[in-house]
């Protein structure tokens, strides 16, 4: 399990800068994934091969057999898979890295400038927007949103991958006899994995996480588009209405002050008479 702190590390500073449901999808990641996989997961597939058993005694039948059988180890390839499903999300942290120190640098660029000139050459440039906001937040627009949202796409693909790669693999169900014919078996021999029941139970219980971390990235990736429509539609519509109101404003504006001048020249007709 300590193999898993780094990764565990790295992850939760990346739940910082993530939205609800990717917190959310980080905490079924942490807790039902690499917590179930590092402490009971690996103890009832610890004797998977030598658990493995065929009922001929012909050197090199039994290991053969298990090859065919098992490709490669679940627990493998659950490892494999946490990985890859992470590695979009450690790449999205990278970037929030990388432009949080970027702007740190920029602001520390400003305080060293005490020319005059210079100053008022920074003051006429136009203020970049800051990359959090003022709760510390990290703002997700422009490219940082861009990248939340490949993080998200990639994250999806892995996991349809792998949910395939395990079906053709070996399937989702472990039997408890398995028959083998490969050289330099004699012939058809019989094969037998340990405590298959357990496994299974396993095997259904990792893939039923795995369906929910894809439905959350697509809840998130629903969430996210449909918060930025919603904001797109919201700034249309403040343009729209600023559009019609300035024009009557201009011209409720120039309507009294044509009233005040015309109210100004008749006094002054009055007052020559």
């Amino acid at each position: 399990m300590g193999d898993w702190n780094s990764l565990g590390k790295l992850l939760e500073s990346a739940q910082e800068h993530s939205t609800v449901v990717g917190k959310v999808w980080l905490t079924v990641l942490f807790i039902f994934r690499i917590l179930v996989l590092g402490t009971a997961a690996e103890k009832v597939w610890g004797d998977e091969q030598s658990g493995f058993t065929c009922d001929t005694k012909q050197p090199g039948c039994q290991n053969v057999c298990y090859d065919k059988t098992f490709p490669i180890s679940h627990i493998r390839f659950w490892v494999m898979q946490i990985i890859f499903v992470s590695t979009p999300t450690l790449i999205y942290l990278g970037h929030v890295i990388h432009l949080v120190r970027m702007e740190e640098k920029e602001k520390q660029k400003l305080k060293e400038l005490t020319n005059e000139n210079q100053q008022q050459f920074l003051n006429n440039k136009p203020p970049k927007p800051s990359v959090k906001d003022n709760q510390g937040h990290v703002r997700l627009q422009g490219a940082l949103l861009r990248t939340y949202v490949f993080n998200i796409i990639f994250k999806t693909l892995f996991e349809v991958a792998f949910i395939v790669a395990q079906y053709f693999l070996y399937g989702f169900e472990l039997k408890a006899m398995y028959t083998c014919d490969r050289w330099p078996c004699p012939n058809t021999v019989n094969c037998y994995i340990s405590r298959p029941t357990e496994k299974t139970i396993f095997i259904l219980f990792m893939l039923a996480v795995a369906c929910v971390s894809l439905l959350l990235n697509l809840v998130e990736m629903y969430h996210l588009g449909f918060k930025k429509c919603h904001q797109g539609l919201r700034y249309r519509r403040s343009k729209a209405y600023e559009s019609i109101i300035k024009p009557r404003h201009n011209y409720t504006s120039q309507g009294i002050n044509d009233y005040n001048v015309g109210l100004h020249d008749i006094r002054k007709t009055c007052d020559m008479q």
